[in-house]
């Protein structure tokens, strides 16, 4: 039944003309990142998430913050792509993905070679003093904080540093929203992979995309809320299916080339 569904997947994306990624925590989990959600083993696991991850818990409180993510940086320091993320950026460079927009800050888009993501939520490429607003290159700042632990203070006005992710209470970068919000209105197919759909402003792209007449394709291991909405479900780990639904489509290309 699943390689059925990737087979149709697989004509979906073949045949569209503006087809576009949107993808959530569970394309990241194969390469050892785990979920905010998930029982014992997401991120909000034993924690107040409006505590440890809100703007306004950050400005009282930049130690615990910290602390909590300080292993969700190591692990996103030390994860790379997996099949999925290489699936997704091969799909780009064959013409039949116009871009990605993620809701994931661990950069392993941009690592498997997609050039168009847009990444609603931020990234651990840059971090900011929340006093003076100066940008730094986060790196050198990981690294340290990695071997410390501690808060980093920024070296012009010692400010703290917050790296350049989105917290609770924080507006999404206007920016690069609109633009996602415009690449969903146009496109004519909308892979989603990985999220459950519960987050919005994310939660809103396949509807702004459905009004338009775009089908969806969903890949994700629990149900969501627009499965009912979708040309096709899969339930299967993303890392597993998307590389077989790559697999079709070169088998697709291989026999229409032979008629």
């Amino acid at each position: 039944m699943t390689s059925e569904k990737a087979h149709i997947a697989a004509e979906l994306l073949f045949t569209a003309d503006s087809a576009v990624a949107l993808t959530g925590a569970g394309i990241s989990t194969p390469s050892g990142i785990p979920d905010f959600r998930s029982p014992k083993s997401g991120l909000w696991e034993g924690v107040d998430p409006l505590t440890v991850a809100s703007i306004y818990g950050f400005r009282q409180d930049p130690q615990a913050f910290y602390d909590w993510i300080y292993p969700l940086t190591k692990l996103t320091v030390n994860a790379k792509p997996n099949p999925a993320h290489y699936a997704l950026a091969a799909l780009e460079d064959q013409g039949r993905l116009k871009g990605v927009i993620t809701q994931n800050i661990d950069m392993l888009h941009t690592r498997a070679g997609s050039h168009v993501v847009y990444e609603l939520h931020g990234h651990f490429r840059e971090a900011t003093c929340v006093h003076c607003f100066t940008v730094f290159d986060a790196e050198p700042i990981i690294q340290q904080f990695l071997l410390d632990h501690n808060v980093p203070h920024c070296s012009l006005c010692g400010g703290v540093i917050k790296p350049n992710v989105i917290l609770f209470g924080e507006q999404l970068p206007i920016q690069t929203l609109m633009v996602a919000q415009d690449l969903a209105r146009k496109a004519d197919l909308m892979l989603i992979v990985g999220t459950s759909l519960e987050v919005a402003p994310a939660s809103d792209l396949p509807m702004l995309a459905g009004r338009n007449g775009a089908k969806m394709i969903i890949i994700n291991l629990e149900p969501t809320h627009l499965d009912n909405a979708a040309t096709v479900v899969i339930h299967a780990n993303a890392a597993e299916i998307l590389p077989e639904i790559v697999q079709q489509m070169e088998n697709i290309h291989e026999h229409d080339s032979q008629q």
